[in-house]
């Protein structure tokens, strides 16, 4: 069942079994409220195991542009496409959240983000990459991370 994120009410919907299910809620808000004010998108998100296609193409790229294996168990996903761009979320039990950007057109932009939520630590296999912090009303502080996708998917 798929769940339209509400940013002004933050939930844990969908996350509840995350440890630190409140801040993972607020992460998801902070993204569901970034697409709406800029794109006028309502981010929606449905369980994991409904979206294997885009929790596939988002693993497929990070482990074949990074070897990149997540441990985490994903809890939910989504995919759409705004002005061009194709996005993918997954939010996963441990607090991670990976986004990837793909712009369509052959010369765009297109990269892998990774936030994490306050109180989560990094995990093993993003152990490379340095985390610049944010601030966000909703989700306290956010980490996050990125890589240039070089290949086609």
């Amino acid at each position: 069942m798929s769940y339209a994120v509400d940013f002004t009410t933050v939930s844990t919907v969908g996350l509840e079994s995350s440890p630190i299910a409140d801040a993972l809620a607020g992460l998801r808000a902070n993204e569901a409220r970034y697409f709406k004010n800029k794109y006028d998108h309502v981010f929606t998100v449905e369980p994991a195991s409904d979206a294997a296609p885009t929790v596939d193409w988002a693993h497929r790229i990070l482990k074949e542009e990074r070897g990149i294996v997540i441990g985490a168990r994903p809890l939910e996903a989504t995919a759409f496409e705004v002005e061009g761009i194709r996005m993918a979320y997954v939010f996963y039990e441990d607090g991670l959240s990976i986004n990837v950007m793909y712009t369509i057109e052959e010369s765009g932009k297109r990269a892998v983000g990774f936030k994490l939520s306050d109180g989560m630590e990094i995990p093993e296999e993003l152990s490379a990459f340095k985390f610049a912090r944010q601030k966000s009303k909703l989700a306290g502080t956010i980490r996050g991370s990125y890589f240039v996708v070089k290949n086609e998917y």
